[in-house]
């Protein structure tokens, strides 16, 4: 009987290119001279400690946040992962991203790309990048964060990496003048109804998720002194996904503030149905006229200092508006 033997499947030669590619980048003289460099400084981060080399540049940002946080530093990287939308990078970034080399998808970046780019340091996160981590720092010095959303600590860890302690500690410290004279602001326009209890809504198709305190929006918010219901005071979860309506009373605040993951029809019409369930009128924010709809890259997906500044632009223009 005569054997057959079935071709390699794609994914098998994708994974072998890669290979290739990986081995081919360690054994030659241009990608990895940054093991050989004469000066370079250790960074601990969430997966290990790394070797950064002094004067890094070819940077290659592997979650949002870190292209956001790349970009407050006046750094341009190499190479970037696909924007969620707005593809193939978020609008309010293009101008600073024009020309910058894609390396595939966040939950997905493409090793080949990647080594093709030859980089000197690699952002990635625990969260995202954990399994592949050993094969990103065969390619170049790769430093992590935690997670996609806690921007001031990818700001601080890149600004570490990169040199640039003393321009990261800038950034923060405006942020922070910034955040305490809105704080300021919202405490003296509420006066006594404040500090407010918060909201934020993220519409789907078939559901909706509330961002929790432990979230990118959720943490922005409870910087400015917002305050939870004692349903969504959970600080250890980032959201909760909620398919029946019967539970809309958890979603309760005086404040709400919207966003829809995409423009797709259905997306708006599942918002109308639960808007117009019994049970949604009889929630704080909307029999108050506070429900607010606001920019879905803004809120949830650009995770990074620049996105929550455009975060601070929105709530003062519609909490607090010039008189």
């Amino acid at each position: 009987m005569r054997h057959v033997v079935s071709p390699p499947s794609p994914a098998l030669h994708a994974r072998r290119r890669v290979l290739q590619a990986l081995a081919c980048s360690l054994a030659g003289p241009g990608l990895i001279s940054w093991a050989r460099a004469a000066a370079s400084r250790e960074i601990v981060h969430a997966l290990g400690r790394t070797q950064v080399p002094l004067g890094a540049s070819r940077v290659i940002t592997l979650f949002q946040g870190a292209t956001d946080a790349a970009v407050s530093l006046g750094v341009t990287p190499i190479g970037v992962v696909e924007s969620w939308t707005q593809k193939p990078v978020y609008a309010y970034l293009r101008p600073a991203l024009e020309g910058v080399a894609q390396v595939g998808l966040e939950t997905q970046p493409s090793l080949e790309d990647v080594i093709s780019l030859e980089p000197d340091l690699i952002v990635a996160s625990r969260f995202r990048n954990e399994r592949i981590y050993n094969l990103l720092s065969r390619i170049a010095p790769t430093i992590a964060v935690e997670d996609v959303f806690s921007f001031r600590d990818t700001l601080a860890l890149m600004g570490q990496a990169l040199g640039k302690t003393a321009e990261a500690e800038r950034v923060l410290a405006t942020w922070d003048t910034r955040v305490a004279a809105l704080r300021d602001r919202l405490r003296a326009h509420f006066d006594a109804a404040w500090p407010m209890t918060v909201s934020v809504l993220d519409f789907r198709e078939d559901h909706v998720r509330a961002y929790l305190p432990n979230s990118f929006s959720g943490s922005v918010l409870a910087q400015l002194g917002f305050t939870r219901t004692a349903a969504q005071a959970d600080a250890t979860q980032t959201l909760q996904k909620i398919t029946s309506r019967e539970a809309i009373p958890f979603l309760d605040a005086q404040v709400f503030f919207v966003l829809m993951r995409s423009d797709r029809p259905a997306v708006r019409q599942n918002y109308l149905a639960w808007r117009a369930h019994p049970l949604w009128t009889r929630l704080d924010a909307p029999r108050h006229g506070r429900v607010y709809e606001v920019d879905n890259v803004t809120w949830s997906l650009s995770g990074g200092i620049l996105g929550a500044q455009l975060m601070l632009d929105d709530i003062a223009a519609k909490l607090v508006p010039p008189t």
